[in-house]
């Protein structure tokens, strides 16, 4: 019997892609007196490109904006505090996000988030989403000194629903980190469909959120 579901987080519950899209091109507009005389779309493109759908932390992003548009008046370390303080009114949720928690929640859920990541940067993000209200336990991985694919971040947010691995599903948007780590520990993986990979081993593969509750109701 499944007593609880836990997302990732980035790519699974928020659009980050979208997110990031937004966000960026907010900044170049607020900062525009000193970055105009970069093309906007090149600005834009270039950050999402050294990003990497955020596997590079936006130190290293700024410092590379910096040396390579010739950008003086600015600092990376006041973009970047930019960046930590104006992301959360950048979130796109996917698509039926709210709904799915709800029908989840009314079917009697235990429900958690698992995501790597800033503590509070993440936290924020959740909160931005008017979600955190929906889940038991949130683990971030910069606050737990662990982070995915370690099987121990896993066992300790189902310690703390007070499942076993075996009433457990795991639903996130990365093969490895999420998806496989999870199943690793005993826990169902639900593999929520990524452009960028291939072939996934999950038990269950789903294109959108709203498919989440009756997928749970057929196991």
């Amino acid at each position: 019997m499944i007593r609880a579901i836990l997302f990732d987080l980035d790519g699974t519950l928020l659009d980050r892609d979208k997110s990031v899209k937004k966000f960026i091109d907010n900044q170049y507009e607020r900062f525009s007196k000193w970055v105009g005389h970069i093309p906007k779309e090149l600005f834009i493109s270039r950050f999402i490109e050294l990003d990497n759908r955020g596997y590079v932390w936006k130190d290293k992003v700024y410092q590379q904006l910096i040396n390579e548009f010739g950008i003086t008046e600015l600092t990376w370390e006041g973009l970047l505090e930019d960046y930590k303080n104006q992301f959360r009114n950048h979130c796109v949720p996917f698509p039926n996000l709210i709904s799915m928690l709800d029908e989840l929640k009314s079917n009697n859920l235990i429900l958690g988030i698992v995501t790597n990541g800033k503590g509070q940067f993440q936290m924020d993000n959740i909160t931005a989403l008017g979600i955190e209200e929906y889940f038991e336990s949130i683990l971030i991985s910069e606050w737990e000194g662990l982070k995915k694919p370690d099987p121990e971040i896993f066992k300790r947010s189902i310690e703390q629903l007070k499942v076993s691995p075996s009433e457990s599903i795991f639903i996130g948007d990365h093969p490895e980190n999420d998806v496989k780590a999870a199943r690793k520990v005993g826990m169902k993986g639900i593999w929520k469909r990524d452009f960028q990979w291939g072939n996934v081993e999950a038990d269950i593969i789903i294109d959108g959120l709203e498919e989440i509750p009756l997928v749970i109701r057929r196991m």
